[in-house]
């Protein structure tokens, strides 16, 4: 499959020269504006996709591969757009520095990131997944950050991501560590791209979920380091599986320490990138976990108090039913 898959590609990453490229863009009557410069080079706000024939696509989720030998401006998307170089490297330049992404990793631009990606060599194939602020109605990503349905805080970065108001200046790049079944995911779903059959959009929208998870399994499992950025160098994911590992016994003063970085801003820089305080981060693991005890066991509320980190049970009452909007017991009844 990945021979037929490259062997599609390539029939459609021949190099196109930029200027032709904004003629025909701009002829379609969808206009690529100017927003300002970098590095004295122009930036160009691109928020419409296009297929790889230049025809205007405004699917939720959109597939284009990158014309090899080609120059590409710095621009910014309303989208979150996620790369992938299937072979060789590919080198994306953003305002401040460059990062290599390594073939097969995958790099997530934030909405209005400003980027630029360094032409690719005539054999390289790099793909570009378009997520747009409709992909999977967004229900699929919000129902993994809703606490109704009791989200796992590491899936907060995908959510993020697909949020406008924290997109901007971010990327996170994952090392998938040669992972076979996260590559045979990748190619599978850019074969259903291009050879939509049945249910085709659907199964898109199902993988690209089961991609997020993996990579989630990935850095957790492997200790990756998932590098995310917001106009400087701090590992969001990281700091949230902390979290999510040490939910139980967890303070603001050993969490810094284990980072390396002062209370008050670990504090601040959590507030700014997930619009949760660190103890509401805090709160939310531990509810959920506590959830999961109330559906698949009959311990006593007591005791899941207890295990999930408060000592207190009335106080852990008084957070559950603020987070879920019921009593412990009501939910257990509701799901068990």
């Amino acid at each position: 499959m990945i021979e037929q898959i490259l062997k599609i590609l390539r029939k459609n990453n021949s190099p196109r020269n930029w200027v032709e490229v904004f003629e025909t863009v701009k002829k379609s009557g969808n206009l690529t504006k100017k927003i300002g410069k970098v590095n004295n080079e122009p930036v160009y706000r691109f928020f419409d996709t296009y297929s790889d024939d230049l025809t205007l696509n405004s699917s939720s989720i959109s597939i284009a591969v990158q014309p090899t030998k080609s120059f590409i401006p710095f621009h910014i998307h309303d989208y979150v757009e996620i790369m992938i170089p299937l072979v060789e490297n590919c080198t994306v330049v953003m305002e401040h520095s460059e990062v290599l992404v390594k073939q097969d990793n995958l790099i997530f631009m934030g909405n209005r990131t400003i980027h630029k990606v360094k032409p690719i060599s005539e054999n390289g194939v790099v793909v570009n997944i378009a997520l747009r602020g409709s992909a999977f109605s967004l229900n699929e990503l919000d129902y993994l950050n809703s606490k109704e349905n009791g989200s796992n805080i590491s899936n907060i970065l995908f959510s993020l991501l697909s949020n406008e108001e924290f997109g901007e200046g971010r990327y996170s790049l994952f090392d998938i560590n040669h992972n076979l079944k996260i590559k045979e995911l990748v190619y599978d779903i850019i074969s259903e791209y291009y050879h939509p059959d049945i249910q085709s959009d659907q199964l898109i929208r199902l993988e690209m979920l089961i991609l997020f998870s993996r990579l989630i399994r990935q850095a957790a499992k492997d200790e990756i380091k998932v590098q995310d950025y917001r106009k400087q160098k701090n590992n969001l994911l990281s700091l949230l599986l902390y979290i999510e590992k040490n939910y139980q016994n967890i303070t603001l003063q050993k969490m810094a320490k284990h980072f390396g970085f002062n209370p008050n801003y670990l504090s601040d820089y959590l507030k700014k990138q997930t619009g949760k305080t660190f103890i509401n981060l805090v709160h939310l693991q531990r509810i959920n976990v506590a959830a999961e005890y109330l559906t698949y066991t009959t311990a006593p509320i007591e005791r899941i108090s207890n295990r999930v980190g408060y000592e207190n049970p009335s106080y852990f009452y008084k957070i559950f039913k603020k987070y879920f909007g019921i009593s412990p017991a009501e939910y257990r009844k509701q799901n068990s």
